[in-house]
């Protein structure tokens, strides 16, 4: 099958999940011997995604398909900014930055509307079978894409406005998230938890849907536990976003209350975000400070160390569509607590389960991890067990069943 693909992000360029679930998408199509025409926005002219060679590199395949891959000058590449402050505050900070940047806009929504009428022409040039887009920030290009070809369009929903936002979305992002799934002749959910959402506040009809949960790549490295802190200390771990959609603050409040009774422990957040400021404040208000690390954005075997130094994990999200980090963090054997808020919970039953406004058993279940090494081993054990299910190449699979079902309406 020919995959005409429109993605916003890709390692090793990403700023959150999104890349990681597109990368591990296309490797598992290639994979089942698929072609697929990546299309990508780019803002740093020594990326040069344009080189074949060094992309296979980053898309490496041991079967059989074929990629190539364009990429689209734009400014920047963001899924997560929100609003027009924020994406200015993003324009500024990369005009900081020494790489050279291809700075093509300052307005968000303009910057997507040049990307889908840049990308939509591959249509004309490109043969495909199937258009898949990903997120609202592809949305209109696949719109268009399938104007100009006529061929089926695929949505795939990695998060939504009312993940991001709550009860007060922005409404020309949720109008793209709309429009999108709208014309797609399928809609793609990362789990059970979104596809309710999308029924709920996009009108989405449930046959249209086909939920495949996100996986972890085969090839993530493994990293050597070596423990760089003090032997004393246990580590808690925090890698994500500091947005209200990932819960920092309740993190911290958890935090509080874990160091009421036990004061050997270390809190990581590995992130920024909007909310950086107001997360350290809040640490200093709840007095913690001196127990609370501020890694800044991690990249590459940086995350690997985080996750592997970690004695618990933990994703306290409000309201995450699925969740990767939980994987990748079981992968380097470590266990996890995730948000009851969460499609991961679908996928892993053996993980320590919360509702994200709960610090209180947030809090006893991370003393429990903490102070029982055979309760951390049984999770650690167990959830290892069930990821070995969750992997690219099925889920990939599953992905090409919704092709075949749109190609069919």
């Amino acid at each position: 099958m020919n995959v005409l693909m429109y993605g916003w992000e890709f390692p090793p360029i990403q700023s959150g999940g999104l890349g990681v679930a597109c990368q591990g998408i296309v490797e598992g199509l290639l994979g089942h011997q698929h072609e697929v025409f990546l299309v990508l926005p780019k803002t740093n002219p020594a990326m040069q995604l344009h080189d074949p060679e060094r992309f296979r590199i980053l898309a490496a395949s041991e079967s059989g398909g074929t990629i190539e891959v364009e990429a689209i000058p734009t400014s920047l590449y963001n899924p997560y900014v929100t609003s027009e402050f924020s994406y200015q505050q993003s324009i500024k900070k990369t005009l900081k930055t020494d790489e050279p940047e291809t700075i093509y806009g300052l307005n968000m929504m303009e910057e997507v509307h040049r990307y889908a009428s840049q990308a939509a022409v591959h249509a004309k040039k490109v043969p495909h079978d199937v258009i898949h887009a990903h997120d609202w920030l592809t949305a209109e290009a696949g719109v268009q894409a399938k104007q100009i070809s006529g061929k089926p369009l695929v949505m795939q929903i990695h998060a939504t406005e009312f993940d991001r936002s709550g009860e007060n979305p922005n409404q020309a992002v949720y109008d793209l998230e709309r429009r999108g799934m709208e014309h797609a002749d399928r809609v793609i959910a990362v789990s059970e938890y979104t596809k309710k959402m999308l029924m709920k506040h996009y009108g989405v009809a449930d046959w249209k849907i086909d939920v495949v949960h996100n996986a972890v790549r085969s090839n993530f490295d493994p990293y050597h536990k070596t423990h760089h802190l003090n032997k004393r200390d246990k580590i808690v771990l925090f890698l994500g976003r500091m947005t209200m959609q990932k819960g920092p603050d309740y993190f911290l409040k958890m935090a509080k209350k874990v160091l009421d009774h036990m004061k050997d422990v270390k809190f990581i957040m590995a992130g920024d975000g909007d909310m950086m400021e107001q997360v350290i404040k809040l640490a200093i208000d709840l007095g913690i400070e001196r127990h609370v690390l501020f890694s800044g954005f991690l990249k590459g075997g940086e995350i690997a160390r985080a996750y592997a130094e970690a004695d618990l994990y933990v994703m306290p999200s409000i309201s995450e569509p699925f969740g990767i980090t939980p994987l990748e963090a079981i992968k380097q054997g470590t266990p996890v607590l995730i948000s009851k808020q969460s499609g991961v919970s679908e996928a892993i039953k053996s993980a320590l389960k919360v509702d994200f406004w709960d610090v209180d058993e947030m809090a006893e279940k991370v003393i429990g991890a903490l102070k029982y090494p055979a309760l951390n081993q049984v999770l650690r054990e167990h959830s290892h067990r069930e990821l070995v299910k969750l992997n690219w190449h099925q889920q990939a699979g599953e992905i090409v069943k919704s092709y075949a079902r749109a190609i069919s309406v």
